[in-house]
Protein backbone atom coordinates (compact mmCIF):
# COMPACT_ATOMS: atom_id res chain seq x y z
CA UNK A 1 0.00 0.00 0.00
CA UNK A 2 2.92 2.35 0.72
CA UNK A 3 4.29 1.69 -2.78
CA UNK A 4 0.91 2.56 -4.30
CA UNK A 5 0.83 5.78 -2.30
CA UNK A 6 4.31 6.80 -3.53
CA UNK A 7 3.48 5.90 -7.13
CA UNK A 8 0.31 8.02 -7.03
CA UNK A 9 1.95 11.07 -5.46
CA UNK A 10 0.94 14.36 -7.09
CA UNK A 11 3.05 17.44 -7.71
CA UNK A 12 0.82 19.23 -5.16
CA UNK A 13 1.87 16.66 -2.52
CA UNK A 14 5.56 17.29 -3.27
CA UNK A 15 5.10 21.04 -2.86
CA UNK A 16 3.07 20.43 0.30
CA UNK A 17 5.80 18.31 1.90
CA UNK A 18 8.66 20.63 0.89
CA UNK A 19 6.84 23.78 2.03
CA UNK A 20 5.96 22.39 5.44
CA UNK A 21 9.45 20.92 5.86
CA UNK A 22 10.91 24.38 5.27
CA UNK A 23 8.45 25.94 7.72
CA UNK A 24 9.45 23.39 10.38
CA UNK A 25 13.14 24.04 9.63
CA UNK A 26 12.62 27.81 10.00
CA UNK A 27 10.88 27.28 13.35
CA UNK A 28 13.93 25.33 14.50
CA UNK A 29 16.22 28.18 13.40
CA UNK A 30 14.08 30.78 15.19
CA UNK A 31 13.42 28.90 18.43
CA UNK A 32 16.42 26.65 19.07
CA UNK A 33 18.07 27.22 22.42
CA UNK A 34 14.95 28.79 23.93
CA UNK A 35 12.67 27.38 26.61
CA UNK A 36 9.85 27.39 24.10
CA UNK A 37 11.80 25.09 21.76
CA UNK A 38 12.42 22.56 24.53
CA UNK A 39 8.73 22.64 25.45
CA UNK A 40 7.63 22.12 21.86
CA UNK A 41 10.07 19.21 21.52
CA UNK A 42 8.43 17.62 24.56
CA UNK A 43 4.98 18.05 23.00
CA UNK A 44 6.21 16.40 19.80
CA UNK A 45 7.45 13.45 21.86
CA UNK A 46 3.97 13.21 23.42
CA UNK A 47 2.48 13.10 19.93
CA UNK A 48 4.86 10.29 18.96
CA UNK A 49 3.87 8.33 22.07
CA UNK A 50 0.19 8.90 21.26
CA UNK A 51 0.63 7.61 17.70
CA UNK A 52 2.54 4.55 18.90
CA UNK A 53 -0.15 3.82 21.51
CA UNK A 54 -2.83 4.14 18.83
CA UNK A 55 -0.95 1.77 16.52
CA UNK A 56 -0.61 -0.79 19.33
CA UNK A 57 -4.29 -0.55 20.16
CA UNK A 58 -3.76 1.02 23.59
CA UNK A 59 -7.03 2.93 23.58
CA UNK A 60 -6.86 4.47 27.08
CA UNK A 61 -3.20 5.45 26.75
CA UNK A 62 -3.82 6.98 23.33
CA UNK A 63 -6.82 8.92 24.65
CA UNK A 64 -4.86 10.22 27.67
CA UNK A 65 -1.87 11.24 25.53
CA UNK A 66 -4.17 13.04 23.11
CA UNK A 67 -5.77 15.01 25.97
CA UNK A 68 -2.39 15.87 27.52
CA UNK A 69 -1.05 17.04 24.16
CA UNK A 70 -4.06 19.31 23.57
CA UNK A 71 -3.77 20.74 27.09
CA UNK A 72 -0.02 21.27 26.68
CA UNK A 73 -0.55 23.18 23.44
CA UNK A 74 -2.95 25.55 25.21
CA UNK A 75 -0.52 26.01 28.11
CA UNK A 76 2.31 26.84 25.68
CA UNK A 77 0.23 29.57 24.06
CA UNK A 78 -0.64 31.09 27.46
CA UNK A 79 2.72 30.75 29.24
CA UNK A 80 5.00 31.59 26.30
CA UNK A 81 2.86 34.20 24.58
CA UNK A 82 5.40 36.94 25.31
CA UNK A 83 8.30 34.85 24.04
CA UNK A 84 6.37 33.88 20.91
CA UNK A 85 5.55 37.53 20.26
CA UNK A 86 9.09 38.75 20.74
CA UNK A 87 10.54 36.04 18.49
CA UNK A 88 8.65 37.49 15.53
CA UNK A 89 8.62 41.16 16.57
CA UNK A 90 12.34 41.38 17.13
CA UNK A 91 13.34 39.66 13.91
CA UNK A 92 13.33 41.12 10.46
CA UNK A 93 11.59 39.51 7.51
CA UNK A 94 14.89 38.12 6.24
CA UNK A 95 15.66 36.43 9.58
CA UNK A 96 12.20 34.86 9.76
CA UNK A 97 12.02 33.43 6.23
CA UNK A 98 15.53 32.78 4.98
CA UNK A 99 18.29 34.10 7.27
CA UNK A 100 20.78 31.64 8.74
CA UNK A 101 22.46 31.99 12.14
CA UNK A 102 26.06 33.11 12.15
CA UNK A 103 28.95 31.65 14.08
CA UNK A 104 28.97 32.46 17.80
CA UNK A 105 31.92 34.53 19.02
CA UNK A 106 32.87 34.49 22.69
CA UNK A 107 32.18 37.69 24.60
CA UNK A 108 35.04 38.92 26.87
CA UNK A 109 32.85 39.10 29.98
CA UNK A 110 35.76 39.80 32.35
CA UNK A 111 36.77 42.95 30.47
CA UNK A 112 33.15 44.15 30.24
CA UNK A 113 32.37 43.48 33.91
CA UNK A 114 35.58 45.20 35.03
CA UNK A 115 34.88 48.28 32.90
CA UNK A 116 31.26 48.55 34.11
CA UNK A 117 32.23 48.34 37.81
CA UNK A 118 34.93 50.93 37.24
CA UNK A 119 32.29 53.25 35.73
CA UNK A 120 30.05 52.56 38.73
CA UNK A 121 32.86 53.65 41.13
CA UNK A 122 33.31 56.90 39.20
CA UNK A 123 29.51 57.48 38.87
CA UNK A 124 29.63 57.31 35.06
CA UNK A 125 26.21 56.40 33.67
CA UNK A 126 26.07 53.61 31.06
CA UNK A 127 23.60 51.36 29.25
CA UNK A 128 24.89 48.24 27.48
CA UNK A 129 22.71 45.78 25.53
CA UNK A 130 23.68 42.18 24.75
CA UNK A 131 21.50 40.63 22.01
CA UNK A 132 20.79 36.92 22.16
CA UNK A 133 19.07 34.83 19.48
CA UNK A 134 16.52 37.44 18.47
CA UNK A 135 17.50 40.34 16.24
CA UNK A 136 17.11 43.87 17.63
CA UNK A 137 16.37 45.27 14.19
CA UNK A 138 13.23 47.37 14.47
CA UNK A 139 13.61 47.87 18.24
CA UNK A 140 16.60 50.20 18.39
CA UNK A 141 16.78 53.50 16.55
CA UNK A 142 19.33 56.18 15.65
CA UNK A 143 22.28 53.96 16.50
CA UNK A 144 25.69 54.88 15.13
CA UNK A 145 27.67 51.94 13.66
CA UNK A 146 30.88 51.40 15.66
CA UNK A 147 32.20 47.85 15.14
CA UNK A 148 35.10 48.36 17.52
CA UNK A 149 36.78 45.52 19.34
CA UNK A 150 35.97 45.46 23.05
CA UNK A 151 38.54 46.79 25.50
CA UNK A 152 38.39 48.51 28.88
CA UNK A 153 39.50 51.81 27.37
CA UNK A 154 36.97 51.54 24.53
CA UNK A 155 34.02 51.08 26.91
CA UNK A 156 35.15 53.92 29.19
CA UNK A 157 35.58 56.28 26.24
CA UNK A 158 32.12 55.52 24.83
CA UNK A 159 30.35 56.50 28.08
CA UNK A 160 32.72 59.29 29.15
CA UNK A 161 30.52 62.31 29.98
CA UNK A 162 32.22 64.54 27.39
CA UNK A 163 31.59 62.02 24.59
CA UNK A 164 28.60 63.06 22.37
CA UNK A 165 27.33 59.44 22.26
CA UNK A 166 27.44 58.74 26.02
CA UNK A 167 23.67 59.16 26.60
CA UNK A 168 22.60 56.33 24.28
CA UNK A 169 22.97 52.58 24.59
CA UNK A 170 25.92 50.54 23.34
CA UNK A 171 25.10 47.24 21.61
CA UNK A 172 27.70 44.49 22.19
CA UNK A 173 27.61 41.41 19.98
CA UNK A 174 30.34 38.84 20.46
CA UNK A 175 33.66 40.61 21.02
CA UNK A 176 32.76 43.93 19.39
CA UNK A 177 30.71 47.05 20.08
CA UNK A 178 28.36 47.11 17.09
CA UNK A 179 26.47 50.35 17.75
CA UNK A 180 26.56 53.32 20.11
CA UNK A 181 24.09 56.10 20.92
CA UNK A 182 21.21 53.68 20.28
CA UNK A 183 17.71 54.65 21.43
CA UNK A 184 15.74 51.81 23.04
CA UNK A 185 11.97 51.43 23.61
CA UNK A 186 10.91 52.49 27.11
CA UNK A 187 8.95 50.21 29.40
CA UNK A 188 5.40 51.33 30.14
CA UNK A 189 5.12 49.50 33.45
CA UNK A 190 3.73 51.46 36.38
CA UNK A 191 5.38 49.40 39.14
CA UNK A 192 8.95 50.55 38.44
CA UNK A 193 10.62 52.22 41.47
CA UNK A 194 10.65 56.02 41.24
CA UNK A 195 14.42 56.23 41.64
CA UNK A 196 14.89 54.34 38.36
CA UNK A 197 15.58 56.74 35.51
CA UNK A 198 15.30 56.66 31.74
CA UNK A 199 18.19 54.21 31.32
CA UNK A 200 16.46 51.68 33.57
CA UNK A 201 13.17 52.06 31.69
CA UNK A 202 15.00 51.58 28.40
CA UNK A 203 16.75 48.45 29.72
CA UNK A 204 13.41 47.01 30.86
CA UNK A 205 11.76 47.95 27.55
CA UNK A 206 14.28 46.09 25.39
CA UNK A 207 14.16 43.04 27.72
CA UNK A 208 10.36 42.95 27.49
CA UNK A 209 10.36 42.97 23.69
CA UNK A 210 13.30 40.63 23.04
CA UNK A 211 15.55 38.05 24.68
CA UNK A 212 18.38 40.59 25.02
CA UNK A 213 20.10 41.31 28.33
CA UNK A 214 20.73 44.95 29.33
CA UNK A 215 23.14 46.28 31.97
CA UNK A 216 22.59 49.72 33.52
CA UNK A 217 25.12 51.78 35.47
CA UNK A 218 23.43 54.49 37.56
CA UNK A 219 25.41 57.73 37.69
CA UNK A 220 23.36 58.99 40.70
CA UNK A 221 23.82 55.94 42.96
CA UNK A 222 26.80 54.18 41.38
CA UNK A 223 24.82 50.92 41.21
CA UNK A 224 24.70 48.26 38.49
CA UNK A 225 21.42 46.59 37.48
CA UNK A 226 20.67 43.83 34.98
CA UNK A 227 17.40 43.63 33.01
CA UNK A 228 16.35 40.37 31.36
CA UNK A 229 13.05 38.70 30.47
CA UNK A 230 11.08 41.78 31.52
CA UNK A 231 12.53 42.06 35.05
CA UNK A 232 15.39 44.07 36.55
CA UNK A 233 17.63 43.26 39.51
CA UNK A 234 20.65 44.92 41.15
CA UNK A 235 24.07 43.26 40.91
CA UNK A 236 26.40 43.72 43.88
CA UNK A 237 29.55 41.89 42.76
CA UNK A 238 31.71 41.62 39.70
CA UNK A 239 31.62 37.80 39.88
CA UNK A 240 27.83 37.83 39.81
CA UNK A 241 27.82 40.08 36.73
CA UNK A 242 30.36 37.89 34.96
CA UNK A 243 28.20 34.83 35.65
CA UNK A 244 25.09 36.50 34.24
CA UNK A 245 26.96 37.56 31.12
CA UNK A 246 28.40 34.07 30.63
CA UNK A 247 24.98 32.45 31.01
CA UNK A 248 23.51 34.90 28.54
CA UNK A 249 26.22 34.52 25.90
CA UNK A 250 26.42 30.73 26.31
CA UNK A 251 30.15 30.77 27.03
CA UNK A 252 29.68 28.72 30.21
CA UNK A 253 27.70 26.02 28.39
CA UNK A 254 29.72 25.39 25.24
CA UNK A 255 32.63 26.68 23.27
CA UNK A 256 32.09 28.32 19.87
CA UNK A 257 31.38 25.70 17.24
CA UNK A 258 33.43 25.12 14.15
CA UNK A 259 31.73 26.31 10.93
CA UNK A 260 31.61 22.72 9.68
CA UNK A 261 29.76 21.65 12.83
CA UNK A 262 27.26 24.47 12.35
CA UNK A 263 26.61 23.48 8.73
CA UNK A 264 26.25 19.83 9.76
CA UNK A 265 23.72 20.80 12.43
CA UNK A 266 21.64 22.80 9.94
CA UNK A 267 21.76 20.00 7.36
CA UNK A 268 20.68 17.48 10.00
CA UNK A 269 17.86 19.78 11.12
CA UNK A 270 16.66 20.08 7.51
CA UNK A 271 16.69 16.30 7.03
CA UNK A 272 14.84 15.73 10.31
CA UNK A 273 12.23 18.33 9.33
CA UNK A 274 11.74 16.63 5.96
CA UNK A 275 11.49 13.20 7.62
CA UNK A 276 8.90 14.40 10.15
CA UNK A 277 6.68 16.08 7.54
CA UNK A 278 7.00 13.11 5.16
CA UNK A 279 6.03 10.74 7.98
CA UNK A 280 2.98 12.85 8.76
CA UNK A 281 1.99 12.89 5.07
CA UNK A 282 2.39 9.10 4.78
CA UNK A 283 0.45 8.67 8.03
CA UNK A 284 -2.43 10.64 6.59
CA UNK A 285 -2.19 8.90 3.21
CA UNK A 286 -2.29 5.37 4.56
CA UNK A 287 -3.73 4.09 7.80
CA UNK A 288 -4.63 0.74 9.31
CA UNK A 289 -8.16 2.02 9.97
CA UNK A 290 -10.03 2.15 6.66
CA UNK A 291 -13.13 4.28 6.17
CA UNK A 292 -15.70 4.24 3.37
CA UNK A 293 -17.71 7.04 1.83
CA UNK A 294 -20.00 7.58 -1.14
CA UNK A 295 -19.84 10.71 -3.27
CA UNK A 296 -21.77 11.85 -6.33
CA UNK A 297 -19.55 13.56 -8.89
CA UNK A 298 -20.62 15.33 -12.13
CA UNK A 299 -19.39 13.68 -15.34
CA UNK A 300 -17.28 15.98 -17.51
CA UNK A 301 -16.88 15.56 -21.28
CA UNK A 302 -13.63 16.88 -22.76
CA UNK A 303 -12.04 17.12 -26.21
CA UNK A 304 -15.37 17.21 -28.02
CA UNK A 305 -14.99 18.24 -31.64
CA UNK A 306 -15.98 21.81 -32.42
CA UNK A 307 -18.44 20.53 -35.08
CA UNK A 308 -20.20 18.12 -32.66
CA UNK A 309 -23.15 18.70 -30.37
CA UNK A 310 -24.15 16.62 -27.33
CA UNK A 311 -27.82 15.85 -27.79
CA UNK A 312 -28.41 13.64 -24.77
CA UNK A 313 -26.65 11.63 -22.06
CA UNK A 314 -28.04 8.77 -20.01
CA UNK A 315 -26.37 9.99 -16.79
CA UNK A 316 -24.99 13.40 -15.80
CA UNK A 317 -23.27 12.21 -12.59
CA UNK A 318 -21.52 9.12 -11.27
CA UNK A 319 -21.86 7.68 -7.78
CA UNK A 320 -18.50 6.50 -6.42
CA UNK A 321 -17.84 4.40 -3.34
CA UNK A 322 -14.38 5.29 -2.01
CA UNK A 323 -12.16 3.85 0.68
CA UNK A 324 -9.03 5.03 2.49
CA UNK A 325 -7.58 6.08 5.80
CA UNK A 326 -9.95 7.81 8.18
CA UNK A 327 -8.13 11.19 8.13
CA UNK A 328 -8.08 11.18 4.31
CA UNK A 329 -11.75 10.26 3.96
CA UNK A 330 -12.74 12.77 6.62
CA UNK A 331 -10.99 15.61 4.79
CA UNK A 332 -12.08 14.50 1.30
CA UNK A 333 -13.87 17.15 -0.77
CA UNK A 334 -15.95 16.35 -3.91
CA UNK A 335 -13.94 19.01 -5.78
CA UNK A 336 -10.83 16.79 -5.42
CA UNK A 337 -12.49 14.05 -7.51
CA UNK A 338 -12.88 14.28 -11.28
CA UNK A 339 -14.79 12.00 -13.66
CA UNK A 340 -13.91 12.81 -17.26
CA UNK A 341 -14.68 11.18 -20.61
CA UNK A 342 -12.46 11.92 -23.59
CA UNK A 343 -14.68 12.41 -26.66
CA UNK A 344 -11.78 12.74 -29.11
CA UNK A 345 -12.69 9.37 -30.73
CA UNK A 346 -16.47 9.66 -30.34
CA UNK A 347 -18.56 9.52 -33.52
CA UNK A 348 -21.83 11.02 -34.70
CA UNK A 349 -24.81 9.10 -33.33
CA UNK A 350 -25.10 6.93 -30.20
CA UNK A 351 -21.92 6.15 -28.21
CA UNK A 352 -21.56 3.78 -25.25
CA UNK A 353 -18.78 4.82 -22.88
CA UNK A 354 -17.52 2.46 -20.17
CA UNK A 355 -16.77 4.06 -16.81
CA UNK A 356 -13.45 2.70 -15.47
CA UNK A 357 -10.61 3.77 -13.18
CA UNK A 358 -8.96 5.55 -16.12
CA UNK A 359 -11.75 8.12 -16.29
CA UNK A 360 -11.57 8.90 -12.54
CA UNK A 361 -8.99 11.13 -10.82
CA UNK A 362 -8.63 10.52 -7.06
CA UNK A 363 -6.29 11.94 -4.37
CA UNK A 364 -3.37 9.66 -3.35
CA UNK A 365 -4.36 7.04 -0.80
CA UNK A 366 -8.05 7.02 -1.81
CA UNK A 367 -9.18 3.73 -3.41
CA UNK A 368 -12.15 3.27 -5.74
CA UNK A 369 -14.47 0.50 -4.49
CA UNK A 370 -17.48 0.74 -6.77
CA UNK A 371 -18.91 2.81 -9.66
CA UNK A 372 -22.51 3.44 -10.62
CA UNK A 373 -23.40 3.43 -13.45
CA UNK A 374 -20.72 1.35 -15.13
CA UNK A 375 -21.46 2.81 -18.57
CA UNK A 376 -22.89 6.01 -20.06
CA UNK A 377 -24.82 6.40 -23.33
CA UNK A 378 -24.26 9.66 -25.15
CA UNK A 379 -25.82 10.91 -28.39
CA UNK A 380 -23.71 13.17 -30.62
CA UNK A 381 -24.73 15.07 -33.72
CA UNK A 382 -23.10 17.33 -36.31
CA UNK A 383 -23.64 21.04 -35.88
CA UNK A 384 -25.35 22.86 -38.76
CA UNK A 385 -26.77 26.27 -39.54
CA UNK A 386 -30.25 26.77 -40.94
CA UNK A 387 -32.28 29.82 -41.96
CA UNK A 388 -35.82 29.58 -40.65
CA UNK A 389 -38.90 31.81 -41.03
CA UNK A 390 -40.25 33.45 -37.87
CA UNK A 391 -43.89 33.20 -36.90
CA UNK A 392 -45.79 34.71 -33.99
CA UNK A 393 -47.37 32.12 -31.69
CA UNK A 394 -50.79 33.51 -30.72
CA UNK A 395 -52.78 31.91 -27.89
CA UNK A 396 -56.16 32.65 -26.38
CA UNK A 397 -59.33 34.13 -27.89
CA UNK A 398 -59.98 37.60 -29.28
CA UNK A 399 -62.87 39.55 -27.81
CA UNK A 400 -66.26 38.91 -29.45
CA UNK A 401 -66.65 40.76 -32.74
CA UNK A 402 -62.86 41.21 -33.22
CA UNK A 403 -60.74 39.22 -35.62
CA UNK A 404 -57.01 39.14 -36.48
CA UNK A 405 -56.57 40.39 -40.02
CA UNK A 406 -52.76 40.29 -40.35
CA UNK A 407 -49.53 39.99 -38.31
CA UNK A 408 -46.11 40.99 -39.55
CA UNK A 409 -42.80 40.10 -37.84
CA UNK A 410 -39.40 41.72 -38.22
CA UNK A 411 -37.03 40.14 -38.85
CA UNK A 412 -39.04 37.53 -40.69
CA UNK A 413 -36.07 35.09 -40.94
CA UNK A 414 -33.35 34.12 -38.41
CA UNK A 415 -30.36 31.79 -38.58
CA UNK A 416 -30.00 29.07 -35.94
CA UNK A 417 -27.32 26.51 -35.05
CA UNK A 418 -28.03 23.00 -33.83
CA UNK A 419 -27.69 19.30 -34.44
CA UNK A 420 -28.32 18.12 -37.97
CA UNK A 421 -30.98 15.60 -36.99
CA UNK A 422 -32.91 18.26 -35.08
CA UNK A 423 -32.70 21.04 -37.67
CA UNK A 424 -33.82 18.84 -40.54
CA UNK A 425 -37.29 18.55 -38.98
CA UNK A 426 -37.60 22.26 -38.15
CA UNK A 427 -39.40 24.37 -40.74
CA UNK A 428 -40.44 27.38 -38.64
CA UNK A 429 -39.28 29.03 -35.45
CA UNK A 430 -41.91 30.59 -33.24
CA UNK A 431 -41.93 33.41 -30.77
CA UNK A 432 -42.90 32.85 -27.16
CA UNK A 433 -46.66 32.54 -26.73
CA UNK A 434 -48.47 35.86 -27.26
CA UNK A 435 -51.91 36.14 -25.60
CA UNK A 436 -54.63 37.84 -27.68
CA UNK A 437 -57.10 38.24 -24.85
CA UNK A 438 -57.96 41.89 -24.44
CA UNK A 439 -56.70 43.01 -27.87
CA UNK A 440 -59.33 45.43 -29.25
CA UNK A 441 -57.27 47.44 -31.71
CA UNK A 442 -54.21 47.14 -33.90
CA UNK A 443 -50.82 47.63 -32.26
CA UNK A 444 -47.18 46.62 -31.93
CA UNK A 445 -45.26 44.49 -29.40
CA UNK A 446 -41.83 43.00 -28.87
CA UNK A 447 -41.38 39.27 -28.29
CA UNK A 448 -38.52 36.79 -27.90
CA UNK A 449 -37.96 33.55 -29.74
CA UNK A 450 -38.83 30.21 -28.19
CA UNK A 451 -35.76 28.07 -28.90
CA UNK A 452 -36.94 24.49 -28.62
CA UNK A 453 -35.18 22.20 -27.96
CA UNK A 454 -32.68 24.05 -25.75
CA UNK A 455 -29.72 22.70 -27.75
CA UNK A 456 -30.76 24.93 -30.66
CA UNK A 457 -29.03 28.31 -30.49
CA UNK A 458 -29.18 31.51 -32.49
CA UNK A 459 -26.29 31.93 -34.89
CA UNK A 460 -23.87 34.77 -34.10
CA UNK A 461 -25.29 38.08 -35.30
CA UNK A 462 -28.96 37.02 -35.02
CA UNK A 463 -31.21 38.75 -32.52
CA UNK A 464 -33.88 37.03 -30.45
CA UNK A 465 -35.90 40.26 -30.22
CA UNK A 466 -38.80 40.14 -32.67
CA UNK A 467 -41.01 43.12 -33.49
CA UNK A 468 -44.64 42.07 -34.13
CA UNK A 469 -47.12 44.42 -35.89
CA UNK A 470 -50.65 43.11 -35.68
CA UNK A 471 -53.85 44.38 -37.31
CA UNK A 472 -57.36 43.61 -36.09
CA UNK A 473 -60.77 44.60 -37.41
CA UNK A 474 -64.40 44.10 -36.62
CA UNK A 475 -65.94 41.01 -38.21
CA UNK A 476 -67.81 43.15 -40.75
CA UNK A 477 -64.60 44.78 -42.03
CA UNK A 478 -62.46 42.84 -44.52
CA UNK A 479 -59.40 45.12 -44.75
CA UNK A 480 -56.80 46.13 -42.21
CA UNK A 481 -57.45 49.50 -40.61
Amino acid sequence: MLLDTLLNIRWQDIIDVLLNSYILFRLYILLRGTRLFRTLASIIMLLVVQRVAEALGLIITSWIMQGITALAAIIVIIVFRSEIRTVFQARGIKDIFWGLPGQNIATPVEIIAGALFEMARHRIGALVVFPARQSLEGLIHSGIPWNGKISREMLLSVFWPDNPVHDGAAVIDGNAIREVAAILPLSERSDIPTYYGTRHRAALGVSERSDALAVVVSEERGEISVAREGSIEPVDSRARLEGLLRDHSGAARSAPRHPRQARLELALAGLVSFFIVTSIWVSFSRSDVEALTTVKVPIEYVNRGSDLEILSVSDSAATLQLGGSRPLIRGLEPSQIKVRFNLATATVGPNVLTLTQEQISLPPGVVLKNIEPDEVRIQLDLLEKKRLPVQADWVGSLPQGIRMVEARVAPDFVEVVGGKSILQDMETIYTVKLPVDGIKESGKLTATLALNPASVKLAPGSSDRIEVDYFVASRGNQTPP
